[in-house]
């Protein structure tokens, strides 16, 4: 594997769907992140992808692997008809159901990328999120659940062992939900305890022992979660042994975000993922929460940064 280019996997497409006046998870997400990734002086070392059409690929198969198909429909009833609330939090447009399988084709792509050797991390810059979709509803922003979309898909391609670290600030029910069964996917979450949505205790370890919760306080720092992974996720994922990574790559743990109460500068994002890539395994990001612009494209500027540099 090489680790001079880092794919990024983003489409305009995802800015079509709408959430509405002053909802945080927004448009400018991406196009604030997208502008200053360009204005790096390593801009050229990026490699900017279109994720498959939908036309060429369907996610369907794989979308149905984790959602109840009366769900599917539900969604693409929603934006059908002009979109609405899917719950409180969670609006649909009228392109949100294309959006969203665009954004799990970004994931899959990814995976497809690490797979055939050619690098050793790439980045799914989508929108809608994921984590918190369950199988029969869509909740916290999230309308599929990508992650573990991706990880069963990897592992239908011939992997045996697949993890999810998630360091969004909020626990990942959904992604937890989806894999806690699955003998051959782990999962592992950083979250803010107590904060939405008020799962992803230490008691909760799935049925095969592969999901481990880390569950701290409001207002811990970089510090923290670097102790954190060398003590705790580091030592889970060596035992696992996964032969990929999926990073469910959530910056709202950012001291200048809105939603939460860590002190996580964007720089401590970038030691994250060097702690990661010690495990010499492929990496795939994709976006999860973050919604502070500012601090948001920095922090997904030093995880790729850190990409490119050389393995440790």
């Amino acid at each position: 594997m090489v680790s001079d280019r880092v794919p990024v996997i983003y489409s305009d497409r995802f800015l079509a769907h709408e959430t509405g006046t002053g909802h945080p998870e927004r448009p400018e997400r991406l196009t604030a992140t997208v502008a200053h990734l360009r204005s790096q002086l390593w801009s050229n070392q990026l490699d900017w992808r279109s994720p498959t059409a939908l036309e060429e690929r369907s996610p369907l198969p794989w979308i149905v692997a984790c959602h109840s198909h009366h769900y599917l429909e539900t969604v693409y009833q929603l934006s059908e008809r002009g979109g609405g609330l899917l719950d409180p939090d969670t609006p649909c447009s009228p392109a949100s159901y294309d959006v969203a399988l665009l954004a799990v084709n970004a994931w899959l792509d990814g995976i497809d990328l690490l797979l055939q050797q050619e690098v050793s991390a790439a980045f799914a810059l989508t929108r809608p999120p994921g984590h918190h979709a369950l199988a029969t509803h869509g909740m916290g922003f999230c309308l599929f659940g990508n992650a573990a979309i991706a990880a069963r898909y990897a592992l239908a391609q011939g992997l045996t062992k697949v993890a999810i670290v998630d360091w969004d600030v909020h626990h990942g029910n959904g992604t937890q939900a989806l894999i806690d069964h699955q003998p051959a996917i782990a999962y592992v979450s950083l979250h803010q305890s107590p904060a939405y949505p008020g799962t992803g205790s230490v008691t909760e370890t799935g049925l095969y022992d592969n999901v481990c919760n880390l569950p701290l306080p409001p207002g811990s720092d970089g510090q923290d979660y670097r102790q954190c992974f060398k003590q705790s996720v580091l030592p889970f994922l060596q035992s696992w042994q996964p032969q990929l990574l999926i990073v469910s790559a959530g910056y709202d743990a950012a001291a200048a975000d809105p939603l939460a109460n860590m002190r996580l500068q964007p720089a401590d994002y970038g030691d994250l993922t060097r702690q990661l890539r010690s495990l010499q395994v492929p990496i795939l990001f994709g976006l999860e929460g973050g919604y502070d612009l500012t601090t948001l494209a920095a922090s997904v500027a030093e995880t790729i940064a850190a990409c490119l540099e050389p393995l440790p």
